[in-house]
C-alpha cells in the first residue's frame, strides 16, 4: 500500500489531482478561508476547483470543462529543496 493510502486508512487526507480537472479530497480534513472560518464539506470526499471559474467555489461544479481548462497530474516544477 502507498504512504499516501496508509495515511487516508489512518484518517488523514488524501489529495489527488485529476487531469483537465478538479483536486480530489478523500478522508478526515478541514477546509477554511483565508481568515479561518470552517467550510463544511458536507461528505468525506469533495472536488475542489483548479479552473478558478466555478460558480460554488472552492469546490468544482464541472466549469473546467467548458472553459477547456488544462492541468496535468503530476507536479510542474521540481520539488522545494530542504534548507
Amino acid at each position: 500500500m502507498s504512504g499516501a493510502a496508509e495515511r487516508a486508512d489512518e484518517g488523514g487526507a488524501v489529495v489527488v489531482p485529476y487531469e483537465d480537472g478538479p483536486l480530489l479530497v478523500r478522508g478526515d480534513f478541514t477546509l477554511r478561508t483565508p481568515d479561518g472560518q470552517v467550510i463544511e464539506p458536507g461528505r468525506r470526499t469533495v472536488a475542489l476547483c483548479r479552473c478558478g471559474k466555478s460558480a460554488i467555489k472552492p469546490f468544482c461544479d464541472g466549469t473546467h470543462k467548458a472553459i477547456g481548462f488544462r492541468a496535468g497530474t503530476g507536479r510542474d516544477v521540481p520539488a522545494p529543496r530542504d534548507t
